[in-house]
């Protein structure tokens, strides 16, 4: 397989300062505490700060982003925000201010935050070749965002590199999405958890502080490219929920619900994420659903779980 990734920089540096849009979500809410922890200068913005949606932000963001800057592109509205039309062309607004202001003020490093949903529904086992034909408006709207960037980014040759993550999870995580968090979220509130026939669906799911961990390797190595993020060990739905029910003190039931549509299974090639980050360890379901549960009981949340 040919390299899909490039480390501008050989020896792990860290940056001038790292600028985070979208510093607020659930992988923003990670991703700061974590540069922090490795003293690496950076500062979060969210849509208090620039609203991106309105065409004051591209006057904005050249005001507060340096030449120097490496900038983090977190921000969009997710699925649980909307699926409809109107959300799409939200989020593809807010791509083309950003595309506005990184053709005019190009900074020294740039990481996208998309999603695996730019790959069509159907597809069993996904690497990085494999045809983006997005089934959803979510996963369009990624597409879209990924080409602006790539084109905009180009004449200036500033490094860009765009992540495709596959479902992620972990304690900053307040989507509602089918999957651990979810199973966790309605065991602790109602002891049960309702699933789609019998859960036989495998899923890779990706523990958020790792995809910290990794967005932190790439800020220090300048990587550019595209790459998926993913464990490579795909896990049932059922099987999660069990992991769930386990970690509970008291008993939790676990329903068959009508199934919505076709047992589909969706698993990953990591080796190109190997290739690019060989001492890179992430995080087994079976030990990222207790940390989940045991930080969420740590700061007192467990009780008002929503």
């Amino acid at each position: 397989m040919p390299e899909l990734v490039t480390h501008q920089l050989a020896t792990p540096c860290d940056p001038s300062r790292v600028v985070v849009l979208g510093a607020t979500g659930a992988v923003g809410s990670s991703l700061m505490p974590w540069l922090s922890a490795q003293a690496i200068d950076a500062i979060g913005l969210g849509s208090a700060q620039v609203n991106l949606c309105d065409p004051s932000s591209v006057d904005l963001l050249r005001q507060m982003i340096r030449p120097d800057d490496t900038l983090v592109i977190l921000s969009a509205l997710t699925p649980d925000k909307g699926r409809d039309v109107s959300t799409f062309m939200k989020n593809v607004t807010m791509g083309q201010h950003l595309s506005l202001f990184l053709q005019q003020s190009p900074c020294a490093h740039v990481i996208y935050l998309s999603s695996d949903a730019v790959y069509a529904e159907g597809l069993s086992l996904i690497r990085e070749p494999s045809c983006a034909s997005p089934s959803t408006l979510h996963g369009l709207m990624h597409l879209v965002r990924e080409h602006l960037f790539r084109e905009v980014l180009s004449p200036s040759r500033t490094p860009l590199l765009i992540l495709r993550p596959c479902a992620l999870y972990g304690p900053t995580d307040a989507h509602q999405g089918y999957g651990p968090n979810r199973f966790l979220r309605s065991a602790i509130r109602d002891h049960t958890i309702s699933l789609f026939g019998e859960g036989e669906e495998q899923r890779d799911h990706l523990y958020l502080d790792d995809l910290s961990r990794l967005i932190g390797s790439c800020v220090r190595q300048r990587t550019s490219g595209l790459l998926n993020v993913a464990t490579g060990s795909a896990v049932s739905f059922a099987a999660a929920a069990k992991m769930v029910a386990e970690l509970l003190e008291e008993p939790v039931r676990i329903i068959s619900r009508l199934r919505q549509g076709p047992v589909t299974h969706r698993c990953f090639d990591v080796t190109a994420l190997q290739r690019a980050f060989p001492s890179l360890r992430m995080t087994p379901l079976s030990e990222g659903l207790p940390a989940t549960y045991r930080r969420w009981k740590e700061a007192a949340e467990v009780g008002s779980v929503s």
